[in-house]
């Protein structure tokens, strides 16, 4: 049994450390020490986990090995354990298996995969996504991470890499292989239409189809090995693949053990053979014929035959030509004729003869399906020739023997009918081009040790001899790289060469050259090639051996374990004979060995030109249970595997490797103050160690990192501990003190009021009645005096009511006569104005009269002069006499009048003068304040509108020139780049519309249709030449959105003209329907903004995992961890590293562009919300896969994150956004990583709390948890289990991982714009002043 102890000191066996010791049933139990060991003492005196006490006999040089803090235990890599030994290993496997439900540990350099033997929801195209890009130590183990790993290093490194996957049957190593084939598919998709990489995953299910078949270990397990290139171009997109096959078990086509099936294949035929297709092929149940019922076990549980025929047909269809119609036939021909002929019945005539009937039904269906015929076929199955130099000889068979030659027939149709769909493959999987690199990917069989163990055991014993030599060349080499690398002083360390026993194998007269040998002998026997062996090897080479009870087998030392080997079938396999008569192909006996030879041969010179990646699979139990772990059988396949090994090297040298920025974050509690007061933290660090480990051999100082010696980080860990305990300790004490320094005052002010109680006695109890009557007497004067009180206060109101009725009626009766005053004051002046409007209306009239009269005067007096003329002169003068008293009388009147008349006007009209002045004065008063208000605000007005003449997108002049003259042209927008600040919100799109707008008046259709065209593939063009630059994608979405509300707009639909004022109804389009147009925008404008969301989501995705879940912004909570060979890329100086603020920062720089370019609010939301989610999900399915980041203080730190994205929402106003809401799955699974989960309550909180977590979810954060330190306690399987059964009633998704590459669905809300368009200011540059114009 391997043990390995490198602390062998005899203090480290005190009380209280616990130890491993032997066990028969567990192979390791865990005991704690009771009593200090002292030297000398023969026994140890522990105390079992189950409370039993035991005296352990111990050997002084050989101690017990002692078992790893509850800290380290649980480990992603076994490397990271401070005691590294079988118990700590098989220990770590199990916790993580049986506890934490994690398959995947790494080992070094190796995946150790255990098979769950039961589906996980692991291995979704979102894991691989996850694990694409990462680090192989920045995620939780997996088989993704190993084939990234090696893909990651193809691309870096221009090298052929493999991954080599092992283990015994039923380990799982097919489907292993399977997922690293899919996972290269999958991160390596061809750009070519001829879907290459489902070729390649298409060629799986015809391998297992036609090499996989049912044991008693594995339902599906692999009877063949397979080493599968896959082949990459320049690019490193996959471009084909070839396939190389070894070992196929070719007996079982004629043979199978109980409870075992034959190749699958047979049983999918049978099962279709009711199908029409198929009917030619004359086939019955699998129970009808010997090669299939001979196990015992025709049928799997939970598996449909036919329903896998029909998927194998499938893939025969997706590989191409090479697997037409004729050709699927023909190998189902071939498939049916091996069934027939293994129902021949041969019977013996005699003792040394058999034969055939012709009549035989079987014979002649094999006939008649490969084209045979019958009668030949009869007598040769039961004849052989026999060729001598001078004669032909015919001998017959006895039936044993001819049944061995008819199995021998079936056995090579068989193993050339499976040649020749592997070449078949290959040619589907050809490609014209040249390779540039490889991804090899071996599937092949483990060590195998079983009761009875034949030729097959010993090639696949050999196989695995071969790749183990390899294993440690590789492991060696790695550590002299590493301590190169870091400047370590290289020492030599001491690793297991499993070189004699390849030579036992494979040298000159080695166990090989043997039996060839033997095989070309006429007469050559099993037992002559045993006794060969024996001759040659007994007590000659230790790493052989005769057993003592058997002369007929021979025991091997291999690297993993002794085996033997029976002798039996060793030359009859290795000749592999098929008589020639009956093949024509065969000319001369083939020696299958030489041929496994030449193939194992030309794998290794691959492999050794490759970087290779390994993956051991374990097989936890032989009952197939789901997460049932047999200690006794893993132990036993760690061993035989190289992985023990693998730790044996490690601890030989220094197995602990810590970056310096790691153990100052977890050793910063051990540092002083003045230690911490240095700058440099690679000195700190130095200067720690030297102080609290003496011995300077126990560690190293390399570049990056320290080399511990196995158990150095066990007694930090102690020390670390030790600290903290001591701290909890002064806290508790203080605490307590406190608590009960607050008890004790309590009880002492308690106690002095009882003492003063009872020191009172009678004087006090005379002071009480002094105060109850002292009381009284208050109460009384209290109720006198308010009722005094109120009485005065009774009086007093009746008076100040009487008195301000009194005084009301006083103001009453004065207001009255006022009034009155004013009433008759109206009515005098009343009666004063119609006076004045009379008399001014009676001078006015006499005025009229006197105009009148003197107008008819003079009329008259006309009248008479002409009378005058006529009469005598007496007449005239005694009338002129007349006239002239009468007119000189009249004149004067009238003068008179005149005079009084305009000075009544005069002053009449200077008063109105001045009237009308003052009123002109303040009106003109008013309008210059008005004026200077419509100045100032036309100055604002165009302050607001002003254009800068460097815009940032400008409209091609040749477009507009062309649109107006030609009307037909097609031209481009070239816009300069910069982010323009000073204009609308969306301004070319107002601008381009107002170009629609001026066609629409035009009423010119070839325009319009030219314009629209023209810009939207201007559109598209630019989106296309800057797919990649998030401000021109955030500008053309908003023009974009904007253009698209403007013609819907101005379309003259009433649910869109709602908002418009009258002056932008006016501009509606009056001769065009553009609601086509309109769908092509809406749809560009969702190109456009998923564009536009990817190239944030690529922005900010780096940033996601180290900001929100590696960075550490809280003081003192520090969740680093020993992590092994497998370490994430850290430095000693860490201010490149993305951080919570440079999350928020890149958040602020898309808000802030965004803004610039006048993206409408609600897009602005949706974007701001699809970044939250991105974050969300992106962290929480790193969470998933990351165990190092379960613990409580990590919980704390990513609550912590949440508030500061939430705080970001708060400050930009996005709070309605639901952008939060998204964060809820992440902000429940902080929450549980922090609360408490122990109770039944704790359990019913959780299934309460957590309504955004499904329950794959759920329980795979409460299996992952893991404590930082030794206060904090595992959850326990039984709490996860209660859990469990609390939530099965919710009708959730099973999947584990959150879709980061899921978008929520955009919708564009219409917002109509408050812009005029004749208000809009088009830049002079443009020359597009004639569209204001319209």
């Amino acid at each position: 049994m391997f043990t390995l102890y490198e602390g062998k000191m005899f203090g480290a066996c005190t009380s209280y450390n616990r130890v491993w010791i032997p066990d028969n049933e567990e192979v390791w139990q865990s005991a704690e020490i009771t009593k200090n060991y002292k030297a000398g003492d023969p026994f140890l005196h522990v105390q079992l986990e189950d409370g039993t006490e035991l005296n352990y006999p111990v050997d002084p040089a050989a101690l017990p090995p002692l078992r790893n803090p509850d800290i380290l235990v649980g480990e992603n890599d076994l490397t990271a354990l401070s005691y590294l030994h079988e118990p700590a290993v098989l220990h770590n496997l199990k916790v993580r298996f049986v506890e934490s439900r994690l398959i995947y540990t790494y080992s070094g350099i190796i995946l150790v995969a255990i098979n769950p033997y039961k589906q996980l929801p692991i291995y979704g195209d979102a894991i691989i996504h996850a694990y694409s890009g990462q680090n192989m130590g920045d995620m939780d183990p997996h088989i993704f991470a190993v084939a990234e790993e090696a893909y990651k290093q193809m691309a870096r490194n221009n090298k052929n890499q493999s991954i080599i996957v092992s283990g015994e049957s039923g380990a799982g190593k097919t489907v292993s292989a399977r997922y690293t084939m899919r996972y290269f598919a999958t991160v390596s998709k061809s750009s070519s239409n001829a879907h290459v990489e489902n070729k390649v995953l298409a060629s799986n299910p015809i391998t297992e189809a036609v090499g996989n078949a049912k044991t008693t270990r594995n339902d599906n397990s692999s009877r063949f090995g397979k080493y599968t290139e896959i082949s990459f171009d320049q690019s490193y997109q996959i471009i084909g693949a070839n396939m190389r096959t070894y070992l196929l078990e070719k007996s079982r086509v004629v043979f199978q053990s109980e409870n075992e099936r034959n190749y699958h294949i047979f049983y999918q035929l049978c099962a279709s053979a009711t199908q029409p297709e198929y009917k030619h092929l004359k086939l019955g149940s699998a129970e009808e014929f010997n090669y299939t019922r001979m196990g015992g076990s025709t049928v799997i549980e939970g598996v449909d035959d036919r329903a896998n025929m029909v998927e194998t047909q499938k893939t025969f269809a997706l590989l191409g030509n090479v697997f037409g119609g004729d050709f699927q036939m023909d190998v189902f021909k071939m498939l049916a004729a091996i069934l027939h002929l293994g129902n021949v019945e041969i019977t013996a005539v005699g003792d040394e003869r058999s034969s055939i009937s012709l009549k035989d039904k079987h014979l002649n269906i094999f006939c008649e399906l490969l084209d045979l015929n019958s009668d030949k076929m009869a007598q040769w199955l039961c004849h052989r020739k026999i060729i001598t130099t001078s004669e032909t000889v015919i001998k017959p068979m006895t039936r044993p023997q001819a049944v061995n030659a008819r199995d021998a027939l079936a056995k090579k149709i068989y193993s050339h009918l499976f040649d020749l769909i592997v070449e078949r493959i290959n040619q589907a999987l050809q490609f014209p081009g040249k390779q540039h690199t490889f991804i090899g990917v071996l599937d092949i069989y483990g060590f195998e040790t079983f009761d009875v163990n034949s030729f097959e055991q010993f090639c696949i014993n050999y196989a695995n001899e071969k790749l183990q030599q390899q294993f440690n060349l590789h492991v060696f080499k790695l550590e002299q790289e590493e301590y190169m690398k870091e400047d370590i002083p290289w020492t030599l360390i001491d690793f297991y060469d499993n070189q004699r026993v390849i030579d036992l194998i494979e040298a000159k007269m080695g166990i090989l050259e043997l039996l060839d040998e033997e095989c070309l002998l006429p007469h050559g026997t099993d037992e002559n090639w045993l006794q060969k062996l024996y001759n040659n090897f007994v007590n000659k080479n230790a790493l052989f051996e005769k057993p003592r009870m058997s002369n007929t087998s021979f025991i091997i030392q291999h690297f993993a374990d002794k085996v033997e080997y029976k002798c039996e079938g060793f030359l009859e396999k290795n000749r592999d004979t098929v008589h020639e008569v009956l093949i024509e192909i065969l000319k001369d006996s083939k020696v299958c060995e030489q041929s496994f030879r030449n193939s194992l041969s030309l794998l290794m010179v691959t492999l050794n030109a490759t970087t290779p990646h390994y993956v051991r699979c374990i097989k936890p139990n032989d009952e197939k249970l789901p997460f049932e772990f047999d200690s006794k059988r893993v132990a036993q396949q760690l061993r035989a595997c190289g992985v023990l090994e693998t730790i044996r090297i490690s601890a030989q040298s220094y197995p602990s490797r810590w970056t310096y920025l790691e153990f100052f974050s977890r050793y910063s509690i051990l540092m002083t103050q003045q230690e911490l007061s240095i700058n440099d933290k690679k000195q700190i660090c130095k200067i720690v160690l030297q102080r609290l480990i003496q011995d300077h051999n126990q560690y190293q100082f390399g570049r990056t990192k320290i080399f511990f010696r196995a158990g150095q980080v066990a007694y930090l860990e102690k020390l670390r501990s030790d600290k903290l305990r001591h701290a909890c300790i002064v806290i508790q004490k203080s605490v307590r003190g406190w608590l009960q320094r607050k008890k004790f005052l309590c009880i002492k002010q308690a106690a002095l009021i009882i003492q003063q109680y009872f020191r009172g006695g009678l004087p006090a109890r005379k002071l009480i009645l002094t105060l109850k009557e002292t009381w009284a007497a208050i109460i009384i004067q209290k109720y006198c005096r308010g009722y005094l009180v109120r009485r005065l206060w009774e009086l007093m109101h009746v008076a100040a009511v009487i008195i301000q009725a009194y005084t009301r009626g006083f103001l009453a009766r004065r207001k009255y006569r006022k009034m009155l005053k004013e009433h008759k004051a109206v009515i005098l002046q009343k009666y004063a104005r119609a006076w004045l409007a009379r008399r001014r209306f009676q001078n006015i009239r006499r005025f009229v009269l006197n105009i009148q009269l003197s107008y008819r005067v003079q009329q008259l007096q006309k009248k008479m002069e002409e009378k005058v003329r006529a009469t005598s002169q007496p007449v005239i003068c005694t009338g002129f006499l007349s006239y002239m008293f009468y007119s000189e009388s009249s004149y004067i009147c009238h003068v008179l009048a005149s005079s009084l008349f305009n000075r009544v006007m005069e002053s009449h009209f200077q008063s109105q003068k001045e009237i009308y002045e003052k009123e002109i004065e303040g009106l003109n008063f008013k309008v210059e304040h008005l004026s200077q208000d419509i100045n100032h605000l036309q100055k604002l007005f165009r302050e607001e509108n002003d254009i800068n003449d460097g815009i940032r997108l400008e409209v091609s002049r040749l477009t507009s020139e062309n649109l107006v003259r030609s009307r037909c042209s097609k031209a481009k927008y070239v816009f300069p780049r910069g982010v323009v600040v000073n204009m609308i919100p969306g301004l070319p799109a107002h601008i381009l519309f107002m170009c629609v707008r001026y066609a629409d008046y035009l009423n010119d259709a070839d325009m319009l249709k030219s314009f629209m065209n023209v810009t939207i593939d201007g559109i598209k063009q630019v989106v296309k030449e800057h797919s990649e630059e998030f401000e021109m994608l955030s500008f053309w979405l908003s023009n974009t959105y904007y253009f698209l509300n403007c013609l819907k707009q101005y379309s003259g639909e009433e649910e869109f003209m709602k908002c418009n004022t009258p002056r932008q109804n006016k501009n509606c389009l009056k001769h065009f329907d553009l609601s086509e147009y309109r769908q092509i925008l809406s749809d560009l404008a969702i190109r456009i903004y998923y564009q536009f969301i990817v190239v944030m989501e690529n922005s900010i995705q780096p940033m996601i995992v180290p900001g929100m879940l590696e960075y550490e912004s809280l003081q003192g909570i520090s969740g680093l961890k020993p992590t092994g060979f497998r370490k994430r890329s850290s430095s000693i100086d860490d201010t490149d590293t993305y951080t919570m603020t440079s999350i928020l920062q890149q958040l602020s720089y898309f808000y802030s562009t965004m803004c610039q370019n006048g993206l409408d609010s609600e897009l602005l939301k949706q974007a701001v919300k699809q970044l939250f989610f991105l974050i969300g999900a992106v962290t929480l399915n790193s969470l998933f896969l990351r165990k190092d980041m379960c613990s409580c203080r990590k919980g704390m730190q990513i609550r912590c994150n949440i508030s500061y994205l939430e705080e970001w929402l708060k400050d930009k106003n996005l709070q309605s956004s639901n952008a939060k809401e998204t964060l809820e799955p992440l902000s429940q699974a902080a929450w549980l990583l922090q609360v408490k989960k122990i109770t039944d309550d704790d359990a019913k909180e959780i299934c309460e709390h957590c309504t955004s977590l499904s329950t794959v979810q759920i329980v795979k954060i409460l299996n992952s948890y893991t404590p930082i330190d030794d206060f904090e306690k595992r959850v326990t399987p039984s709490f996860v289990r209660k859990v469990q059964a609390m939530l099965n009633n919710r009708e959730d998704a099973p999947q584990l991982m959150l879709d980061t590459k899921y978008l929520f669905q955009v919708t564009f809300p219409f917002t109509p714009s408050p812009h005029a368009l004749e208000l809009i200011q088009v830049p002079s540059s443009f020359r597009l002043g004639f569209l204001t114009r319209v």
